[in-house]
């Protein structure tokens, strides 16, 4: 146990200098109970995007159906972007006030947004009504992912945080599928009548994320957001806290000096900083993070947000069976993760993030080839899709480890908003109303053209991984990116 003189505030000219070994001590601790609530707790976050997304997917057809809102594809795809516009903005916003306030607060404060705001897309009456709840709802989500993967970042082991954090990333694929499954029943005339199912569905959004508002209750702030906020005595006894329920679990903690670190507390980090930061300081980190970022935005959310339109329209599929076409997509995504997570931790970042990368880009070049020249069923379709998003998972969740581990602490959150906003709305926004307008043509030659656009995003971002991406695998926080308010 750290005594009370292991962790002093200093004095100084302008603000109190606190020294302490808290990033190292969280670090060394053993993977226990602790850590694998924080996973579930947090981690939902992506369950929910994903249960979100696959809803807007898979009730597609339902809502062209609908007697009130009679959708056409364009539509779909708009609301699509909304949705993607929400999150930014929102990212961008809860993301400024999570480096202010604290990750705890806003992670409540967002999940709020998200629950009334889904619960009110069931209620929507016209087009209008629709886009601005999924505004709404999109909101919540994005600054969800500032405020999330914050704290995960900072509070689990350096010497697991890739994995952790590609898999919390790709269980919003446990979403889809549950999203999938959901629809299969909701949309089925003979179960009810689908005006009603497609509504109920986005209900089921508001009902999960009620439960997770009290499965966090218990989870603290994040110490190193407090040791850099002058709260030095609440980061201690965070620690300490998780130390003896760990050795209250029978694992065996060293009570060794660790490596210390000394900071000058500030209440916050004024925007100047954060520019200099960002362009001028780490401007290469910058260039990667934006190239990942919009390529895999890209990417996924132009295919999967109108994936339902690719089978209803070009295979035939009918609408209330489009849930079964997703659960072996969304098990390739969240087995792509799973399995090559710890790769990222043992080979490295630069390798693996190329890798996968390159691969996925290459993947949906040959299968939008096969799509234009018919040779593909609705089945063999799904199946390259499979195997397409085993590899683009990954990657896509890299880009998010990435940007949160490669800033410094008291910019993390708004640097993750910041660069899942620009990629967002550069590869995630236009994306689904471009492949909506797209589909609407009934051409696969001109599908294909989109898919080989993705493709290339995703090539061009392996080379800028390659190249120069930073080998972050099993280090600390910060050694990987000192904090702004280090003191030699």
């Amino acid at each position: 146990m750290t005594t009370p003189d292991q962790l002093r505030t200093l004095p100084a000219t302008n603000s109190p200098i606190v020294e302490t070994d808290i990033p190292a001590r969280l670090d060394r601790l053993p993977w226990g109970r602790f850590h694998t609530l924080v996973v579930l707790a947090l981690g939902i976050t992506w369950i929910l995007d994903g249960l979100e997304v696959t809803l807007a997917g898979t009730v597609a057809g339902a809502l062209k159906a609908s007697p009130v809102l009679r959708f056409s594809n364009a539509d779909v795809g708009l609301a699509g972007s909304a949705y993607l516009t929400g999150a930014v903005l929102g990212a961008l916003f809860f993301g400024w006030l999570t480096d202010r306030l604290g990750r705890k607060k806003l992670f409540f404060i967002t999940l709020t947004v998200y629950l009334l705001a889904t619960a009110a897309t069931a209620f929507s009456w016209n087009l209008s009504s629709f886009l601005l709840f999924r505004f709404i709802t999109g909101a919540g989500i994005g600054g969800e992912y500032a405020a999330i993967n914050s704290t995960i970042q900072e509070l689990v082991p350096a010497r697991v945080r890739g994995w952790t954090d590609l898999a919390i990333n790709g269980s919003f694929w446990v979403g889809a599928a549950l999203g999938a499954l959901a629809a299969i029943v909701l949309l089925d005339p003979a179960v009810i009548d689908p005006e009603h199912g497609w509504r109920a569905a986005f209900l089921i959004g508001a009902l999960l994320a009620l439960i997770v508002f009290f499965m966090r209750l218990w989870l603290p702030e994040s110490p190193r957001w407090l040791m850099t906020h002058g709260r030095a005595a609440e980061a201690e006894a965070v620690v300490a806290g998780i130390e003896a329920r760990l050795r209250a679990e029978g694992h065996a903690i060293a009570d060794t000096p660790l490596s210390r670190v000394r900071l000058r507390t500030r209440s916050h980090t004024p925007l100047g900083d954060v520019f200099r930061t960002l362009v001028h300081v780490h401007r290469t980190r910058t260039f990667v993070a934006l190239t990942l970022m919009a390529a895999q935005a890209f990417f996924y959310n132009a295919i999967f947000f109108t994936y339902a339109l690719v089978l209803t329209d070009f295979f035939g599929i009918a609408s209330n069976q489009v849930g079964w076409y997703l659960l072996p997509f969304a098990a390739g995504n969240f087995l792509g993760p799973l399995l090559l997570g710890r790769l990222f931790d043992t080979l490295g970042r630069r390798t693996m993030i190329a890798l996968t990368y390159g691969v996925s880009g290459v993947l949906l070049a040959l299968s939008g080839y096969l799509f234009a020249i018919g040779v593909l069923s609705a089945q063999t379709q799904t199946i390259a899709w499979m195997v397409i998003f085993f590899f683009a998972s990954p990657a896509a969740s890299a880009a998010y480890l990435t940007v949160s581990e490669t800033f410094p602490l008291e910019v993390r959150a708004l640097a993750i908003a910041l660069f899942y906003a620009i990629g967002t709305g550069i590869g995630g926004v236009a994306g689904p109303a471009l492949f909506g307008a797209l589909i609407d043509t009934g051409s696969r030659n001109s599908v294909f053209a989109g898919y080989l656009f993705g493709s290339a995003l995703m090539v061009v971002a392996a080379v800028v991984a390659w190249r120069y991406a930073i080998a972050a695998e099993r280090k600390s926080l910060e050694s990987v990116a000192r904090p702004l308010a280090f003191v030699e």
